[in-house]
């Protein structure tokens, strides 16, 4: 879970927020939001709201998508010429296949 710290604090950071600002962005106190950054084992609930607070929002990626997702993100890959085809029906779906299950 250390990375999910350091990238809250790298947001942050990047967003010129300093912790105290957090208060205002989303009502949690400069100690609490400093407890969660340095190693606190957040709530769905609270990570969500930090997520909010920071312009970013909370995600559960399969295993086997990891990698590509940070090649995408880190500009590596473009996902129009992976090998692993983008269906047409990813935009009508994007959920469809997430959790290996068929179409229902």
């Amino acid at each position: 879970m250390s990375n999910l710290h350091q990238q809250l604090k790298q947001r942050r950071k990047a967003l010129g927020l300093r912790q105290q600002d957090m208060e205002m962005r989303i009502g949690m106190p400069r100690q609490q939001y400093q407890r969660l950054e340095s190693g606190g084992n957040p709530r769905l609930e609270t990570l969500e709201l930090v997520a909010k607070g920071l312009n970013l929002r909370v995600m559960l990626i399969p295993e086997d998508k990891v990698r590509i997702i940070e090649e995408f993100l880190t500009g590596q890959t473009d996902l129009t010429a992976t090998a692993e085809p983008i269906s047409d029906h990813v935009a009508d779906n994007p959920w469809q296949g997430l959790l290996g299950d068929e179409d229902d």
